[in-house]
């Protein structure tokens, strides 16, 4: 992150200046319009796939390391890309909370992650990676700043497959992508991709496998036909992972990959830190 905004300082301080102001208003608002206690102080709503998703993601356990007055809303569904996502409505919920955090004065961070299933090859999710990706992260973030919250990138999280003990990184095309959209746009990147790819790559195999939804696989197992199952194939749409595979993460993943964010979120986002929880809570 920090070597692709090093020439643009100056924009980057007007960049973190208003994510300060705009909370800083939000509070204002929120004392003047006297919500009840119970408001929350803050919104921070989660946009993705299953990587981010509750029971097969990071998202639920990025949550929880939320203080009780931010209200943390995970909208992350399995099997949806930058295009479907949209094309399926669920944006539209996004706008709803948006609009209501305007009318309450809540500060709103909407973080968007998306490019497993932007990938070729699954029908109905898929979408160009020149034409169509980052028109569509784009349009995200226009829509999220119109509706008066504060777009946060994530580029991807790793998968974890590796090859002759190196991990494979297929999802760089698109972290790319999100990148060049975070710096023409001027907004927070959190670079979880290149984060996440180094620290499994140096745990190396074995542990990686640990983090998945559930234990792997005898190394032998085959299917009916004879052919070897290749769990990193199976990604329903929209459902939840019951089975190992390299992709998705369970407890102790979700645990380790949501810690990876809060700490970018704290490096990134100055005013986000009193709103998160000290470690150990």
């Amino acid at each position: 992150m920090k070597h692709l905004f090093s020439s643009h300082h100056f924009r980057t301080f007007l960049r973190i200046t208003s994510i300060s102001l705009a909370l800083s208003m939000a509070h204002s608002s929120h004392a003047q319009t006297q919500l009840p206690s119970s408001a929350p102080q803050l919104r921070v709503i989660l946009v993705g796939d299953s990587t981010m998703a509750t029971k097969s993601g990071y998202g639920d356990a990025l949550c929880a390391r939320f203080k009780p007055e931010v209200d943390c809303v995970n909208l992350a569904r399995g099997g949806r890309s930058s295009g479907s996502f949209r094309a399926e409505g669920l944006w539209n919920r996004v706008q709803e909370l948006l609009t209501q955090s305007a009318t309450s004065g809540i500060g709103t961070y909407v973080l968007i992650q998306f490019g497993h299933n932007d990938q070729p090859g699954k029908p109905g999710r898929s979408t160009d990676l020149v034409t169509e990706f980052p028109v569509n992260m784009t349009r995200y973030v226009n829509e999220v700043k119109q509706w008066g919250g504060v777009p946060v990138l994530l580029t991807p999280l790793t998968r974890r497959s590796f090859r002759n003990g190196v991990l494979e990184n297929n999802l760089k095309p698109w972290a790319d992508a999100i990148e060049v959209v975070a710096q023409q746009t001027q907004t927070v990147l959190l670079p979880l991709n290149a984060e996440s790819h180094a620290a499994v790559q140096a745990m190396g195999e074995a542990e990686a496998d640990t983090l998945a939804v559930a234990p792997p696989p005898p190394p032998a197992a085959k299917v009916e036909s004879g052919a070897t199952v290749d769990p990193n194939k199976i990604e329903p749409q929209g459902a939840a992972k019951s089975a190992f595979d390299r992709t998705h993460v369970g407890v102790k993943g979700a645990a380790f990959f949501a810690n990876m964010v809060e700490g970018q979120l704290r490096r990134q986002i100055d005013a986000m830190s009193r709103f998160l929880r000290a470690a150990g809570e």
